[in-house]
């Protein structure tokens, strides 16, 4: 394989970064992993040739680190993002303020390939603390490279997400699931690995400088919808009860507090209730997957792959767990 220039990545080691620094090393870049603590994703070191995926430390707040990991690199891709606020990890810091940083130490390396990734829903106008910040960080990068490319997913879905796994995951200890608004929020689950390639589609594509992509799977479910198919992929009969966007709030305040502990992984934050207000879809004349040549793969063919860890008995209940449904 010929080895093309060194990629910079910021946030590898997170669940979408995982993907891309393989399809990365796939299509034959040098890839830099960039993460605050290197020595908990060692795996990400075999998923290329000996000496093709490098880890060093870095912290988007500490900018000497954000030089160091910039030195030589041709291209950048910043992944870094949280769910939830926790410790000194706050949507302002994260998503609002380190995107304009990385850019502007890349402008000054010459770097102008740069991709940012920001979420569906981004919004400075947003009620929720998330989008306003993801909306923040797009436009902090383009202020200082306008040659970058903001890349939009939906929530995105495989093996190690947070999404279908938290829900299977509640569906296994509770009698009840919640329709948050009344389950009438819609989505366009995008698969992790289509998001990396599209993010390495975009490193080829000189076309893409200072586009927007909002990438989106081939299916568009309501969250009610997507609820009865992790019960179905579970073997799992459990009541869906509406839930007022107040009541939610309520227990989203109980999250927050979780969160605000850094103890336990809260279900459910004020601000993830407010972002379910607005349907995450691609806008319809968006440039998204098939601008890039990637074919999208549903979610019906990927969750059976890792959701029957959740099903009474495992893998192995299939038969006796679907007699009883019936």
């Amino acid at each position: 394989m010929t080895m093309q220039g060194l990629v910079t990545v910021f946030g590898g080691s997170g669940f979408i970064g995982r993907y891309v620094v393989r399809a990365l090393a796939k299509r034959g870049w040098r890839v830099r992993v960039a993460v605050r603590e290197p020595h908990i994703a060692p795996e990400l070191k075999v998923m290329g040739d000996v000496g093709q995926v490098e880890l060093v430390q870095a912290n988007v707040r500490n900018l000497p680190s954000i030089e160091r990991a910039l030195d030589g690199a041709v291209a950048v891709v910043n992944l870094v993002g949280v769910l939830y606020e926790v410790g000194n990890q706050k949507f302002q810091s994260v998503h609002a303020e380190a995107p304009g940083i990385i850019a502007a130490a890349a402008r000054a390396r010459g770097i102008t390939q740069f991709v940012q990734v920001s979420a569906i829903g981004a919004d400075a106008a947003s009620p929720s603390r998330y989008a306003r910040t993801k909306a923040a960080g797009e436009q902090a990068v383009l202020s200082v490279l306008k040659s970058a490319t903001i890349v939009r997913p939906s929530v995105a879905f495989g093996p190690e997400d947070d999404f279908f796994n938290r829900f299977a995951g509640m569906a296994a200890m509770a009698p009840a699931l919640p329709l948050i608004g009344g389950g009438h929020t819609k989505f366009q689950p995008v698969y992790a690995g289509d998001i990396a390639a599209a993010i390495a589609a975009i490193l080829e594509t000189p076309g893409s400088a200072g586009r927007t992509y909002e990438l989106g799977g081939p299916g568009v479910y309501t969250f009610r919808q997507i609820l009865e198919m992790i019960l179905k992929e579970t073997l799992r009969r459990r009541a869906l009860v509406p839930l007022s966007f107040g009541m939610a709030r309520l227990i989203g305040i109980g999250g927050d507090i979780a969160a605000w502990t850094g103890m336990i992984k809260p279900p459910l934050t004020t601000d993830q209730v407010e972002n379910l207000r607005a349907d995450n879809t691609v806008s319809p004349r968006a440039k998204g997957l098939a601008d890039l040549g990637v074919v999208p793969t549903a979610v019906e063919a990927v969750i059976p792959t890792y959701l029957w860890r959740f099903r009474k008995g495992g893998q192995f209940a299939v038969a006796e767990a679907a007699n009883a449904l019936n």
